[in-house]
C-alpha cells in the first residue's frame, strides 16, 4: 500500500485483514516452484519453436576444393549503400569441416584466416 491509502482510509486499507494476506502470501509462494517450473517449460517450446523455423528454412551449403566462390565484403570495405556486397571470386584450397574452408585468390596468394560458409 502506498502512503496515502493508510492516511486517507481507502476501502483497500479499511479492508485489509493481516491474517488473510499472510496466508495467501504463503500460498503464492507454495505455487512459486510451479510458476517457475511452467515458465521454463514455454521457455523451452518457444526456443524449440524457433529452432525447428530457424532449421526448416536453412539451406546447408557445401564446397569442393577448387570450387569458384564470393565472400562476404567487410564493413570497411563498403563505401556507400550501393557498393557491391561480394568481393572478387576465390577458389577453396581446402576443406577443414564443421563449415570453415581456407580460401585463396585466383592470381596466386592465400588469404590467411579461415573462412566460414556463411560468409561465402
Amino acid at each position: 500500500m502506498i502512503p496515502v491509502e493508510i492516511q486517507e482510509n481507502s476501502p483497500r486499507f479499511q479492508n485489509f485483514i493481516f491474517e488473510e494476506s499472510n496466508e495467501e502470501r504463503k500460498v503464492n509462494l507454495g505455487l512459486l516452484d510451479e510458476v517457475r517450473e511452467e515458465a521454463r517449460i514455454k521457455a523451452e517450446a518457444f526456443k524449440r519453436r524457433v529452432e525447428y523455423k530457424y532449421n526448416s528454412k536453412m539451406r546447408p551449403r557445401q564446397f569442393q576444393v577448387a570450387d569458384l566462390v564470393m565472400r562476404k565484403a567487410h564493413p570497411y570495405q563498403l563505401e556507400n549503400k550501393l557498393s557491391p556486397k561480394w568481393t572478387s571470386p576465390f577458389r577453396v584450397t581446402e576443406a577443414l569441416g564443421n563449415g570453415a574452408y581456407r580460401l585463396k585468390k585466383l592470381k596466386g596468394g592465400a588469404i590467411p584466416p579461415t573462412w566460414n560458409v556463411t560468409n561465402l
